[in-house]
């Protein structure tokens, strides 16, 4: 608990530095992103599917709210909030009490805020922006519990799978796995061997798996992301599949070896490019994402080749390089060292050393 308090009174200096550095008399805070980051992880999600919660928070000079509607007060008060905020509530039905108490708090200053109200808030500065991309020490405690949980409900659901369950079915169970575990799955994604080779982003379907399958894992915990894919087979991988997954773990890895203080996520996108291209797959950069930083956002900043943004230690990283039919992700975090800690690794998925690195390798059931 005490690390808690302290970490969310150093998040309230930063609100208050970005007040000084922009001449703005409060901060507001709507997105999920930016509630769990200021408040140390509590939650201001109801509706999984929409990027703005049930509360937000207001920070001023001299104190900071918690500002919310009469349905949520008590639950936030008992479950959800720690003693830094104070709570302001006003009534569900009238949105234009909650802009009043703003107004009057803030002197009718400037206001910053994460989803600013057109020609009525500002933007937050780029300072703000980076010191949530990067981990305290407590917050990435926090991480390390979530990449081991949506870690080992992967594991545990796809050893289960069965070539007969439908991606639906799949898909079901990897939330149920996640919800368990006290997690969000805020993104399931499921492809079977006919889907496979045909889609990056395969959203599940009433469709058999068949021999193989790929589920995909955004996790959310505390507000943190778990991004990671895993690959089952239900036999044999075979040899020309296996090559592909080879290729894509090795791609990968010299993104990874990239990784360090001070390199831009531009500089990744381009060794990433270059290596589907020494590995003879030129168009591969163009038909996904290759992913970038995480954290409080599935990715806070996805890379292209104007992606000027800088690595720094406490940083978290999640690249998916892909090729038909294979792809490699998991969640890891740049520590003081320069080195990476994998968030989402399980020792009980086999894996093959890559570089240095235990990457994961398709599960072959028979």
């Amino acid at each position: 608990m005490k690390e808690l308090n302290e970490e969310v009174s150093r998040k309230l200096e930063l609100i208050r530095e970005a007040l000084t550095e922009t001449g703005a008399t409060g901060v507001r805070l709507k997105g999920t992103d930016w509630f769990a980051w200021a408040t140390a992880g509590a939650s201001n999600t109801v509706l999984l599917a929409a990027e703005t919660g049930v509360a937000e928070v207001l920070v001023t000079v001299r104190d900071a709210w918690v500002l919310t509607d009469e349905i949520e007060a008590q639950r936030l008060q008992d479950e959800e909030l720690s003693a830094d905020f104070k709570l302001h509530v006003n009534p569900w039905a009238d949105a234009t009490a909650r802009e009043s108490f703003v107004r009057d708090v803030t002197n009718e200053g400037k206001v910053l805020s994460d989803r600013p109200i057109p020609h009525v808030e500002k933007r937050l500065p780029a300072s703000l922006q980076q010191h949530k991309r990067v981990m305290m020490s407590s917050e990435l405690e926090r991480y390390r519990e979530v990449g081991r949980k949506a870690s080992v409900a992967m594991t545990e659901v796809l050893s289960k799978a069965q070539p007969t369950w439908t991606e639906y079915q799949l898909a079901g169970a990897g939330a149920e796995a996640l919800w368990a575990r006290g997690l969000h799955p805020a993104l399931t994604l499921v492809a079977g061997e006919r889907r496979l080779p045909l889609y990056r982003h395969a959203t599940a379907t009433g469709e058999a798996l068949g021999r193989q399958a790929m589920m995909v894992f955004c996790a959310r915990g505390y507000g943190l992301y778990a991004n990671l894919t895993r690959f089952v087979s239900f036999g044999s991988l075979g040899d020309e599949r296996a090559q592909l997954h080879r290729h894509v773990r090795e791609i990968e890895a010299q993104a990874l070896n990239l990784c360090r203080p001070g390199t831009t996520l531009d500089a990744v996108y381009q060794t990433l490019a270059q290596a589907y291209e020494q590995y003879g797959y030129p168009n591969a950069i163009q038909e996904h994402h290759q992913g970038g930083t995480t954290g409080y956002l599935a990715r806070e900043v996805v890379a292209n080749p104007t992606t000027t943004d800088t690595l720094a230690e406490g940083i978290p990283i999640a690249w998916n390089p892909s090729l038909v039919g294979a792809k490699v992700e998991d969640t890891f975090v740049i520590l003081q060292d320069g080195t990476l800690e994998n968030l989402t690794f399980d020792p009980n998925w086999s894996s093959v050393e890559v570089e240095g690195r235990l990457r994961p390798v398709p599960l072959e059931l028979t």
